[in-house]
């Protein structure tokens, strides 16, 4: 027992204690943490046509084999998530330079998307596509995705998803039409300006409420006429313009009939 009291105070104890703590947190945190995504599986035939199809449409910027290029990012781990996003909303291919990729028609149909997703999923894990369970709105609590969506995206997207201004001449866009998959998506690749939320910033479950809080705006607004969703901006604008206007109109018409 003295030979382990002595021991406890040798000069290299913190420094075993430190390390087994550190294997310890580790071996924990192993055991919790989300599981990372795994390349989707796909048929060699889907991947053979999603590499034509990218040596066609993609490698002319991205590279041959993905690695990317100078100011053009690699697409090796980007998942299958990132393509399904990028093509399905016709932000890829590019149609021209600019601060950013605006969304157009889709040039590649479902089958070529899929195609081209499984190519760019097999170089590489990555996030994957969602499944129509995960992004089904009904399945979603509205008033909790109303506060994960103020406190993490308003502040671009707008308190109710209209959109706004960035610097740069980048910009957040509306939400008011984008798909539920292609808001999980873009939530689970953080596509041009936009971070990344992944299971651990916001959970699966998080994402579905967040995607039917914002199904919910497309409603209508139950205040009567929304001005654009643009909150202080448009409020203020009605009333400085209208409301103002209405009275200095009321006090010439007064002033007049007082002459």
């Amino acid at each position: 027992m003295k030979a382990l009291a002595a021991r406890r105070h040798h000069r290299l104890a913190p420094v075993v204690l430190l390390l087994l703590a550190l294997l310890v947190t580790g071996g924990v945190y192993a055991a919790l943490a989300p599981s990372t995504a795994s390349a989707e599986t796909a048929s060699t035939a889907d991947i053979e046509t999603g590499k034509k199809l990218f040596q066609a449409n993609c490698a002319t910027c991205h590279g041959p084999s993905a690695e990317g290029r100078d100011g053009v990012p690699s697409l090796i781990g980007v998942g299958a998530a990132a393509v399904d996003f990028q093509v399905s909303t016709g932000r890829m291919p590019m149609q021209m330079n600019g601060p950013q990729a605006e969304a157009k028609p889709p040039q590649m149909d479902e089958e070529q998307t899929a195609a081209l997703a499984a190519y760019i999923s097999s170089l590489g894990a990555g996030p994957s596509i969602p499944t129509d369970a995960q992004v089904d709105p009904a399945e979603g609590d509205i008033a909790n995705g109303m506060a994960l969506f103020r406190t993490n995206c308003a502040m671009c997207h707008n308190a109710v998803g209209a959109g706004g201004a960035l610097s740069e001449g980048k910009f957040a866009p509306a939400l008011w039409e984008t798909t539920p998959r292609n808001i999980y998506q873009a939530m689970s690749t953080g596509p041009q300006s936009m971070p990344v939320f992944n299971d651990a910033n916001i959970t699966p479950e998080e994402k579905q409420d967040i995607i039917a809080f914002l199904v919910d705006q497309r409603e209508g607004s139950a205040g009567g006429n929304a001005l654009g969703g643009l909150g202080p901006v448009s409020e203020g604008l009605w009333g400085w313009v209208v409301g103002l206007g209405l009275l200095i109109g009321a006090a010439v018409w007064i002033g007049a009939k007082s002459s």
